[in-house]
């Protein structure tokens, strides 16, 4: 993994948000942005439930379905591997989803750290991830691993190099660092200090643009991209960002990878 680049699509409210446009209009605008990314040239896309807004820590039935259905049909549609982020930190649901549906790896935003979010105090348990995963055969799926994750506030007393190399102890497949908010990349000093200790691969996990890609990715392996590479749109909060109905640009994500191929 050098230089990999995962396109991230925002699944729209799901079932059981106010905001729900359909499960027809949000596969609709899904299958948009799987073919910009694809057709600007990613290596792999992502899933996620990011406009389920107040996010929950772990999510309802309907969210599962939601998701598992809209996966299941986009998958005669998606040409590069892919994974599942089930916001907030719901890795059993995560690993459910991606188990049925044969994605190749799932994001877990708190693996080891424990960090208070706007829904409450989350404890990593890197032990009951694995534990889980052995139990519904999903060996193979890949674990992409945040530590001192955004939008949260850490409590446990880690070092950003402890947290990765418990991290990479407990079973991690790559670490992913972030900044602070969404759109918000992480600065050098964070890259430096986790390039000192990572044996795993670096994914940048927020904030990563056309401007900056080439010096983030001298120090990280990869990195995950979807707001900036969104139709210009209001600014609505610092959470998302863009509003669900902004669209991946095939355009933006063509430069955005000239750049990583310069």
């Amino acid at each position: 993994m050098k230089n990999f680049v995962i396109g991230a699509i925002h699944f729209a409210p799901l079932i059981g948000f106010k905001e729900h446009p359909g499960m027809k209009k949000t596969f609709e605008l899904a299958l948009h942005d799987l073919k910009a990314f694809q057709k600007g040239g990613v290596n792999a896309v992502i899933f996620e439930n990011n406009y389920d807004l107040p996010h929950k820590i772990k999510v309802g039935a309907e969210t599962i379905a939601s998701m598992t259905e809209l996966v299941t049909l986009l998958k005669p549609f998606i040409k590069v591997p892919f994974g599942i982020s089930v916001l907030w930190n719901d890795y059993e649901a995560a690993l459910s989803i991606a188990k049925v549906c044969s994605a190749n790896f799932v994001r877990i935003p708190v693996f080891v750290d424990t960090v208070k979010t706007d829904y409450g105090v989350i404890k990593g348990t890197p032990e009951e991830v694995i534990k889980f995963k052995k139990k519904i055969g999903a060996e193979n799926i890949k674990l992409y691993c945040d530590v001192h994750v955004k939008h949260a506030e850490l409590i446990s007393s880690y070092s950003l190099e402890e947290s990765i190399l418990l991290a990479e102890r407990k079973g991690a497949d790559a670490i992913i660092i972030t900044g602070k908010w969404t759109g918000n990349a992480p600065n050098i000093e964070k890259l430096i200090k986790a390039r000192s200790v990572a044996k795993k691969p670096i994914i940048i996990g927020s904030g990563l643009d056309k401007n900056n890609v080439k010096k983030l990715f001298s120090y990280a392996d990869g990195g995950i991209i979807s707001t900036s590479l969104k139709e210009d749109s209001e600014i609505i909060n610092e959470r998302n960002i863009k509003p669900y109905e902004s669209r991946i640009k095939e355009e933006k994500v063509r430069e955005f990878m000239k750049r990583v191929k310069e």
